[in-house]
């Protein structure tokens, strides 16, 4: 069965993993779900994430680490903005900050996914992804 919206089946799990105190999360792979996950460990929201080797060559895994401190995730808010139904597209100075700019949005770009503080210095807007905080 085909997923429609890969991205926010990724952040369910992670919202999801987090709630019941995972060390970690498996979650199929694609390019935009790497792309996404090293923006996220980038920013350090995440330990990191690696590729699991499964004996079926068309099924491939993603494993993340799931960050937390003093016992509380480090995501406290992480939202979907753009949809299959209805995306949503911003310039590189009209980006949203999350949170007066304690959170990022994630923005995929010309140049790559980015977060907003990456995009507005590389001066490049895009389609908003998702908002974490």
């Amino acid at each position: 069965m085909s997923m429609t919206d890969p991205l926010a089946d990724l952040l369910t799990r992670i919202r999801n993993g987090q709630q019941a105190k995972k060390d970690s999360i498996v979650t199929p792979t694609s390019k935009l779900r790497k792309n996404v996950l090293s923006v996220l460990e980038r920013e350090g929201y995440i330990r990191g994430f690696r590729d699991e080797d499964v004996g079926d060559a068309k099924k491939a895994f993603t494993r993340i680490e799931l960050k937390y401190f003093e016992g509380q995730p480090a995501i406290q808010y992480l939202q979907r903005v753009s949809k299959p139904g209805l995306r949503v597209y911003s310039g590189a100075q009209e980006l949203p900050k999350v949170r007066s700019g304690l959170g990022i949005t994630i923005v995929s770009t010309p140049k790559g996914v980015l977060s907003d503080a990456e995009a507005r210095e590389q001066n490049v807007g895009g389609e908003v992804l998702c908002q974490v905080f």
